[in-house]
């Protein structure tokens, strides 16, 4: 029997693409997303891919308490025992001063990067640890390792990804159960058109005279975590583009 991944945020970017490595690592993929036709959407792509693997859709938005859990009960019993939870769904918005942000979508930002990542880890791992097995993957980012200019509330809430990330692998220690936090730098996904309010043009700005991480790659170093033997735990990894030394210091060719 395949194992089972749930990725929440998993119809774009990083996680579509963790979908897709863990499908092609022999992996069934429960696919969480806000709307049915970028579920399915996601099902058609990785399917064509893998077709010897098998998905579920999860439809619900993981700033909903209530639905993240009625979606989470609702799964069969053939895909209730996850085996790893990749904690993905996030966004950043606006790019702001502090004083100047926009307070809804602070409160967005707050509500899917850390409350989202919370009421997932509450609903999934009680039942790893009852099982004696399962590893919970995060994806925080190098945004959580020290503020930059005009990144306040998203850092902050990276920087919480980072604590709680910390925190549950210190509360898991006497178990087998392994955490994980990726913490990616510039990665070229939707990340920096939503950042923008669909401002396509400012989102390519952001990745101007660099190469930039894919989402693939983070979804390599993913894989590889959850691959390790059962006595390694990779804790954190910080991916970065070869010319972006942290969240503010990046060298762009002319």
């Amino acid at each position: 029997m395949n194992k089972t991944v749930l990725i929440t945020g998993a119809t774009s970017g990083i996680g579509k693409a963790c979908a897709v490595r863990f499908a092609q690592g022999g992996y069934d993929i429960i696919l969480t997303g806000r709307t049915k036709e970028k579920v399915s959407a996601a099902e058609r792509d990785i399917l064509s891919i893998c077709p010897n693997i098998e998905t579920f859709p999860l439809i619900f938005d993981v700033r909903d308490k209530e639905a993240a859990q009625k979606a989470v009960l609702s799964l069969p019993a053939k895909w209730s025992e996850i085996d790893v939870l990749i904690n993905n769904a996030g966004l950043a918005l606006g790019l702001d001063p502090e004083y100047g942000g926009d307070i809804d979508d602070w409160e967005t930002m707050i509500d899917t990067n850390i409350k989202g990542l919370l009421y997932m880890t509450r609903l999934v791992v009680p039942a790893m640890v009852a099982r004696g097995r399962g590893h919970i993957i995060n994806i925080g980012s190098v945004a959580g390792d020290a503020a930059y200019a005009n990144g306040n509330v998203y850092c902050a809430t990276k920087a919480a990804v980072k604590s709680l990330t910390d925190g549950l692998r210190i509360d898991l220690a006497h178990t087998p159960l392994r955490v994980t936090n990726l913490k990616p730098g510039l990665v070229e996904t939707n990340f920096s058109t939503t950042r923008f309010h669909g401002d396509k043009n400012r989102a390519e700005k952001v990745y101007n005279g660099i190469k930039p991480l894919s989402g693939a790659d983070i979804a390599d170093v993913a894989f590889y975590a959850a691959s390790a033997p059962a006595h390694v735990q990779i804790a954190e990894v910080l991916i970065l583009a070869t010319h972006q030394a942290s969240g503010s210091v990046i060298f762009r060719e002319e």
